[in-house]
């Protein structure tokens, strides 16, 4: 699946010899929710009403792939992967409801640096954090603004801007590129639009533009989802039933038909972007919709019927949406200008992406998150001046199967810096080098997990695509069973119907099947290793809460160590609870013990919330037995789970060391199912213990008699430890401590 290791380094090493002025400068405009569809270059259906001359000037005079895929289409996630050129499960960014990017770990921007360019990002960020890696920054909040944005600086603090966002940012990146200090030193610029993200507001100069035009929709509008999961039908996403009064439609006042969503403020047509903009923007906003608004609501008194009513709404949606694009297009017009006038084209490589791709109405959808084409899909066009020859009378195009988490070490290599061996991605430097034909054993399929949200109610699925096929998994939930959907991209290119109950397509499932688990393994993806939190859990929410703010104080700063695991560790807070007055008060210890966790739960809280605001010497980890306990699950998932969870910490407290305690043994005896999968994570989780930084303890042998087995005056409930069990364990961690030179003085 991934390109020769060899070849890699041989480019790399090539690259690397470059001297600082012949290292190429690196443009990245990056968008929000830009579709395929919607870019001329790439067939847009509106290409002749609403053309992309400047995105498609870039795909002219370079390289367009026509199959560029996300890894899991939302905005966040997609932007982490790119940074790290790792899967959301890898990089702890897994979905915009309860995510929080880790800036400590590794990126290719921070990699970049230590090569010597200087690094900028400039607009939208959506990660929670604050930009890392770079030497100067200037990003929106959250979402952003599209009319009088704020702006974070860096040291803080926001700062409002008058103007329409899509501007600014282009304004704000040219002002970089004419300002910085030391023009000698190789640059990366990360331009990165809100546009055209929901809801789409377009600049007051194209508030009337295609006013004489009717959009063509597309086949699938009132798509019914027969022939495929119930999943389909679950959705919030839809045009018919889901677009809102107010901010959507741009209708202002209470909401007067049953056919729309109030979203916010109740039945209120709430326009957050009405609210930001002046009184000239305002005036311009009135006189471009008021009066449509108006004949709506007169045939709606009238009685239009629900598919004129969705037709309508389609064509005020893809009207703004391209309207914002225009604005957009117009942007990276500019910013190519300043490359040309200013010299740097020669030497500036430019890429043009989007996070993920959307919904123009396909399946009656907006948004994303599905795995079906239209959010699966990325645009990914690059120019590289002296290295892809422009294509003669034709754009150059590339059928090479590529993925964002391939965007990091393809940075780094045309740059010259080394590839990490535990990014996901694969350079496309072989494939741009030979102007886009795939070498010889490139990849034939990607893998896609989206986790689920809470917004839009789209179902958790996975999945794996390759030239021809999709095969989509939806595990068991409360309301459905677990379902397998397999398409035949060519014979349906729309996904209309999945042939995975088709006796002709047996064989072709099995194969599918067997290719996705082969995926799932390459890229560590398992239950034990995917992060999930448990906030249904009204307990685990609170004891979340506690410990975050816990992490907050003055005292635990000053701890020394910090046990992780379930319900055992939680129990030093019971009937541990006199030991650790005993052995670990006087070191501040901190118990992130949660009863009933499992390796994804501990994932999960280790990449989220404010672990670095505390840096133990020592965290004592025990984790595992709940996997076991859960489904029996296999031994060697498990332990991927606490490999993962070690990796991540080196990041999170990399001068902690770690106790990495063996699982304690659980049932009466020796051959007990549960006690030897224990005893088989134990096996292969002892070897992570390197003697530097890992270190491995197993006390299980004082649990148990000489036969081996358990007795219930150790464990009562031949798993959780008594008071006396408690002391056992604390001396041997008291001990270990010893060794390590922590103590409480």
């Amino acid at each position: 699946m991934k390109a020769p290791i060899r070849l890699l380094c041989a480019l790399a090493l090539g690259l690397a010899s470059l001297s600082a002025a012949d290292k190429p400068n690196i443009v990245f405009i990056f968008s929000d929710d830009h579709a395929l569809q919607a870019i001329s270059s790439y067939g847009s259906r509106y290409a002749k009403m609403a053309p992309t001359p400047n995105i498609d000037r870039i795909a002219k005079e370079g390289l367009l792939f026509e199959r560029s895929y996300c890894g899991n289409a939302i905005c966040g996630p997609s932007r982490a992967t790119i940074l790290t050129g790792k899967h959301s499960h890898k990089n702890g960014f897994m979905d915009n409801n309860f995510s929080r990017f880790d800036g400590a770990q590794p990126t290719f921007p921070k990699m970049l640096q230590e090569a010597g360019y200087e690094t900028a990002i400039i607009g939208k960020w959506h990660l929670i954090s604050n930009p890392t890696g770079f030497d100067y920054w200037e990003v929106l909040p959250g979402q952003g603004a599209y009319f009088n944005p704020d702006f974070i600086q860096m040291d803080g603090s926001k700062k409002r801007f008058e103007g329409y966002c899509t501007d600014l940012i282009t304004d704000k990146s040219i002002a970089w590129l004419e300002g910085r200090k030391d023009k000698s030193k190789p640059f990366v610029l990360m331009s990165q639009h809100k546009a055209p993200h929901r809801h789409w507001f377009p600049p007051v100069r194209h508030m009337n533009l295609f006013d004489d035009i009717t959009m063509p929709e597309p086949e699938t509008l009132f798509d019914d989802y027969a022939n495929r999961s119930d999943a389909l039908k679950n959705q919030q996403m839809a045009i018919a039933k889901d677009f809102s009064w107010g901010e959507d439609m741009f209708l202002h006042g209470d909401k007067e038909d049953p056919r729309f969503s109030p979203l916010f403020g109740g039945n209120k047509g709430f326009i957050g972007e009405y609210r930001r903009m002046n009184e000239e923007q305002k005036k311009a906003f009135d006189e471009a919709y008021v009066g449509e608004n108006n004949e709506l609501r007169k045939k709606l008194k009238a009685g239009m019927s629900d598919e004129e009513l969705t037709r309508w709404k389609y064509q005020r949606y893809i009207k703004n949406y391209l309207r914002t694009i225009r604005a957009l297009d117009e942007n990276v017009g500019r910013l190519l200008k300043h490359l040309d006038e200013s010299g740097l084209a020669e030497n500036t490589i430019v890429i043009y992406s989007s996070d993920q791709g959307f919904y123009l109405g396909e399946h009656g959808w907006y948004d994303k998150r599905w795995m079906f084409e239209e959010s699966l899909s990325m645009p990914f066009i690059i120019r590289w001046p002296g290295m892809i020859q422009p294509g003669e009378n034709v754009i150059r195009t590339s059928r090479a199967m590529i993925q964002n988490i391939d965007y990091a070490p393809t940075l780094l290599d045309i740059c010259g810096a080394p590839i990490p061996e535990d990014m996901q991605g694969t350079s496309m430097v072989p494939v741009l080098k030979n102007q886009g034909e795939a070498p010889k054993g490139w990849r034939d399929a990607i893998y896609y997990m989206y986790s689920g949200e809470w917004t839009h109610r789209v179902a958790k699925h996975d999945g794996v695509r390759t030239n021809r096929h999709k095969l989509m998994h939806f595990p068991g939930a409360k309301n459905r069973p677990d379902e397998w959907m397999l398409f035949d991209l060519e014979k349906d290119p729309q996904e209309m119907e999945s042939v995975a109950k088709d006796p002709a397509y047996a064989d072709t499932l099995e194969q599918m099947k067997e290719l996705y688990a082969q995926l799932r393994q390459q890229h560590h993806v398992s239950s034990s290793t995917y992060p999930m939190q448990r906030w249904d859990e009204k307990w685990w929410k609170q004891r979340w809460d506690q410990k975050r703010k816990e992490a907050g104080t003055s005292k635990a700063r000053q701890a020394k160590v910090v046990f992780i695991g379930d319900s055992i560790t939680q129990g030093w807070e019971g009937k541990g609870r006199e030991h650790w007055a005993e052995h670990f008060e006087a070191l501040g210890a901190l118990n992130w013990g949660y009863s009933g966790d499992r390796t994804e739960h501990v994932i999960w809280r280790m990449q989220n919330g404010d672990v670095q605001r505390v840096n133990p010497e020592v965290a004592v980890l025990m984790i595992g037995t709940n996997n076991t306990g859960h489904g029996l699950r296999p031994a060697k998932e498990t332990a991927m789970g606490i490999q993962k969870i070690i990796e991540d910490l080196a990041w999170k407290w990399p001068d902690t060391r770690v106790i990495l305690t063996a699982i304690f043994p659980r049932g009466a005896t020796p051959d007990d199912p549960k006690r030897r999968r224990n005893s088989e994570i134990n096996a292969l989780i002892k070897p992570l213990a390197d003697g530097k930084r890992v270190f491995w303890q197993d006390i299980n042998q004082e649990f148990l008699d000489e036969k081996g087995n358990l007795s219930q005056e150790v464990m009562p409930d031949l798993l959780h430890l008594n008071a006396d069990s408690y002391a056992i364990w604390a001396k041997a961690v008291s001990g270990k401590l010893h060794e390590l030179g922590v103590t409480g003085d």
